[in-house]
Parts: structure tokens; sequence; C-alpha cells
């Protein structure tokens, strides 16, 4: 029994690349979403990112690296507050 391969537009696979790179979802997502296969769409973002491998990151993967080192910043600020706070006792 031979099966037929889907043929998909240009347009449909940069549409799908562009969910995975500027949204920063998960491959899977999209792929369950728009109803293909996960490789297939893991093939098509792989071949965009070498073929965009020279140019700067979207805005999103620049904001999503500032959020998470404000996040750690925050993280170690609550330690040390939380620390400060500490009651300290003392002998009268």
């Amino acid at each position: 029994m031979t099966q037929k391969r889907k043929r998909y537009s240009p347009e449909f696979k940069d549409e799908a690349v562009k969910m995975v790179i500027e949204t920063s979802r998960p491959i899977a997502d999209v792929a369950r979403e728009l109803g293909i296969l996960e490789g297939t769409l893991g093939v098509w973002v792989a071949a965009y990112r070498r073929a965009h491998a020279g140019e700067a990151p979207s805005p999103a993967a620049e904001d999503n690296t500032r959020i998470r080192e404000l996040e750690r910043q925050n993280r170690e600020l609550l330690m040390e507050n939380s620390f400060l706070k500490k009651p300290v006792c003392h002998e009268r």
C-alpha cells in the first residue's frame, strides 16, 4: 500500500516556522495545532535556522534572554531580603 505524501506550499512552511521562531513556542505544540508531524516541522525549522545563522536574533529571543536574566536577579534579591529580614536573637 502506497501513501501519498502531502505537499505543503512554501508560504505554509514559512508561516509554520515563524510560529515557532517568533513566538518561541515548542515545535510539538505548533505541529499539533497545524496538524503536521513534529519531525516535519522540526526539519523546516532547522533548515530555516541554518539559512539564517548569521542574522541577528529575533526581538522575541532577545526579550526572552533579558527576561531570564531579570528573573535570576530577582531570585537573588529575594533571597538576600529574606535573609536580612530574619530575626536575630539577642540575649539580655
